[in-house]
């Protein structure tokens, strides 16, 4: 248990300049939690990117080990639901925020946190699925809530070349949803038609301030990006259907009206995937084992190692990664 890994540490000084440093750590200098995990897989995710680069205050707590999802081996339990030699995903629950996270050899967590990894993922599959990809499942969970199957019309998926974009394509489009894909990166069409999509719209076609109430054009949507883009959403959304909203990389703003609501009848859906119960969790991981074809899985997703943590992180928000980053911890 004395044995030395390498983490990912985020700093800030008196002047809240934030560096960013590798550390040699031991499992004593983590944080307090009833199980050790030795994290074999990990990802980057939009968040894990304002983490590392600071640019939105994403970490509440100093210093901070990155990183809000991760599959391993348990190496050590106090925890009933667990024991050594468990395989277990972890997403959100703050870790990476104000616990230390996933880009470390081990991480120390509460066990409530942990679900079973499925029988059918490996680690490295679960990462290329990630907290990105396990919130687009719940998105979907959520249209289906709401009343929404393939017969009602086409769901419009926003920021579709990201994690969250990408994975919704591919599901939704394996349920049989006509699936509209809105990107900044036309140019890579090719690629989101080979995950499912049907249509391909320029961002740019939602990303500006737009009518209160617009040309009905669908009957949900999943979006990722918040602020305008999800207004405009809302206001094209058909009569009586439904949008998911999880993300913000447009902005945490919604300069929008109840047009939507109170004439058309179209439902709002919060999505969170921090502190979602287990049973929700442990059923969209369920439903991506057979949702998500595991072909299309590859094709979304590159792997690096560890020393390339923070230079793809800065990357991704600069637009720069497609799909899904997979981080092998043991390579």
């Amino acid at each position: 248990m004395a044995d030395a890994f390498k983490a990912i540490m985020v700093s800030r000084d008196d002047n809240k300049v934030q560096s960013v440093d590798v550390a040699e750590l031991t499992v004593d200098d983590l944080m307090e939690g009833d199980v050790v995990v030795a994290v074999e897989a990990t990802t980057i995710n939009y968040k894990d990117g304002l983490a590392i680069t600071g640019k939105s205050p994403v970490v509440r707590r100093w210093p901070m080990i990155p990183g809000i999802d991760f599959a391993g081996t348990v190496v050590a339990s106090d925890h009933a639901d667990w024991k050594a030699g468990d395989k277990v995903i972890l997403n959100g629950w703050g870790v990476g925020e104000v616990h230390y996270g996933a880009y470390a050899g081990r991480a120390r967590v509460n066990g409530d946190w942990l679900i079973a990894l499925p029988d059918a993922l490996t680690p490295h599959q679960a990462m290329a699925i990630g907290t990105a990809g396990y919130t687009a499942m719940l998105s979907v969970l959520a249209l289906e809530g709401a009343g929404i199957t393939p017969d009602r019309g086409p769901v419009v998926v926003t920021g579709a070349n990201g994690g969250v974009g990408t994975v919704a394509i591919s599901v939704l489009s394996k349920l049989g949803y006509q699936v509209i894909a809105s990107t900044g990166r036309t140019s890579e069409s090719a690629f989101l038609e080979s995950l499912g999509a049907a249509e391909i719209i320029d961002r740019a076609e939602l990303s500006e301030p737009g009518r209160p109430l617009g040309k009905e054009r669908w009957a949900a949507g999943i979006d990722s990006v918040g602020s305008v883009t999800l207004a405009n959403v809302l206001a094209q959304t058909q009569y009586g259907g439904a949008v998911a909203a999880c993300g913000l990389a447009q902005g945490m703003d919604l300069p929008a009206s109840v047009a939507p609501f109170i004439l058309r009848g179209v439902s709002l859906l919060g999505i969170d995937s921090v502190m979602a119960p287990r049973a929700l969790r442990e059923k969209a991981w369920s439903r991506l084992v057979g949702d998500l074809d595991t072909a299309k899985l590859e094709s979304l997703s590159t792997t690096i190692g560890f020393d390339a943590i923070v230079e793809t992180a800065t990357a991704l928000l600069e637009g720069k990664v497609r799909g899904r980053v997979v981080i092998d911890m043991a390579g």
